[in-house]
């Protein structure tokens, strides 16, 4: 592959980060006069990644294109630790064995954004975990209690009273360590992250290491409009979701969110994003039609401009003009199933018949369009028939076989 100009302008490199540790150092590292070193560290702690993920990912991919060394660090030995970072509870380690299934995933997921043919992919159980106990006293020599009590999350857990266990303060060291191991020149990461990076900065400079660049990204606000996106609270967009689930999340945040969603999620430039907001304030556009062209966009990068197009399409048939659609709905046999809630959970809408019977007690649940209100209610419909929850889910019941 032919060598990619480096690209030395720090405004582009550095354009949509909320906090750069500092500009006057990467400015100078950019007139070194060679590729800087670039690193990014995920936690497999779950098998899918979501929009939130994207955001970083997106400008590491930007130092790649500029010809910069990048390397992705999955993170299968600090994943055993747990990130305690904006947390006010102790993380549960993850078994190896959960580490290994969530890392399957990982590389295919993050290729939607990079290029890993640029991209160096390390995990940083190569250097953590040869460590014996000697080095990690080492290590936990260069950071005092007082330091990692800084940190807001550990801070305000001591202050609630709330369990801190020793081994979360070894999470920032170990991954301060990876910066050494890479000897990075640039890390990126979320807002959240701030206080381990620049960790790592300290440690690079007692190790004799230039001290690297910190540069954070701003949190993806979930679904919810409140809190950041996360698979945990339940108000993410899954990279892996169908394109129709995608869409049709990203149709439920607020008018307000567009500009934001605008900017980090579909990776529009400041000026866009803005020009947006100036649009949906001053009542210019039709906030709808403005929220399905974004949706549509953000879509078509993880599945492609037909399938984007498709989503919107049914969206627009089966939540702004209510009908039932005729195709692209999964389909299931009745099989033993008795009763509207027994069905309900055989389809994975319910992941139990005391769901079922809430989500009917709530008007939510229709057959061939029509209201079932009764959490008991027979399965009586004529099959095939369409059994739907909200505006979203849909499947076609089958006669049972051999019927």
């Amino acid at each position: 592959m032919t060598a990619t100009p480096i690209s030395t302008d720090a405004a582009f490199l550095l354009d949509g980060f909320d906090h750069v540790e500092t500009v006057d150092d990467f400015r100078a590292r950019l007139k070194l006069g060679r590729p800087l070193n670039v690193k990014l560290g995920i936690d497999p702690t779950s098998p899918d990644l979501h929009l939130g993920f994207m955001v970083v990912l997106h400008k590491l991919q930007r130092f790649a294109e500029a010809g910069h060394n990048v390397t992705l660090i999955i993170g299968d030995f600090t994943a055993s630790i747990g990130d305690p970072s904006g947390r006010n509870a102790m993380r549960p380690p993850l078994t190896p064995e959960q580490i290994d299934a969530n890392m399957q995933t990982y590389r295919e997921q993050a290729g939607k954004v990079l290029d890993l043919e640029r991209v160096k992919i390390r995990y940083n159980s190569e250097w953590l975990g040869k460590m014996n106990f000697s080095d990690v006293i080492k290590l936990l020599s260069h950071v005092t209690v007082a330091q990692v009590l800084e940190r807001n999350d550990f801070h305000n857990r001591y202050a609630s009273g709330t369990a801190i266990s020793l081994h979360e303060f070894l999470y920032p060291v170990a991954q301060a360590y990876d910066s050494i191991a890479v000897e990075a020149d640039v890390e990126l990461g979320g807002s959240d992250q701030l206080f381990n990076l620049l960790l790592g900065r300290q440690f690079q400079r007692e190790f004799g290491q230039l001290p690297q660049i910190c540069a954070t990204v701003p949190l993806l606000v979930g679904l919810d409009g409140v809190k950041k996106m996360s698979k945990s609270i339940g108000n993410y967009v899954g990279i892996t979701e169908s394109a129709q689930t995608q869409f049709g999340k990203l149709m439920s945040i607020g008018d307000e969110l567009m500009p934001t969603y605008a900017r980090l999620a579909a990776f529009r430039s400041q000026e866009s994003a803005d020009a947006m907001r100036a649009t949906i304030e001053g009542g210019r556009a039709n906030a709808m039609d403005l929220k399905k062209e974004l949706a549509q966009e953000i879509v078509a990068r993880y599945h492609g401009d037909r399938e984007a197009a498709a989503a919107r399409e049914f969206f627009e048939r089966t939540v702004q003009r209510k009908e039932i659609p005729l195709e692209a709905v999964p389909e299931i046999a009745q099989g033993e199933a008795k009763k509207v809630a027994d069905l309900l959970v055989a389809a994975g809408f319910a992941e139990s018949k005391r769901a079922a019977e809430r989500l009917i007690s709530g008007n939510g649940v229709k057959v061939d369009g029509i209201v079932v209100n009764d959490p008991r209610a027979p399965w009586t419909p004529v099959v095939p028939a369409v059994l739907s929850v909200g505006s979203r889910k849909f499947v076609r019941i089958l006669p049972a076989k051999g019927t």
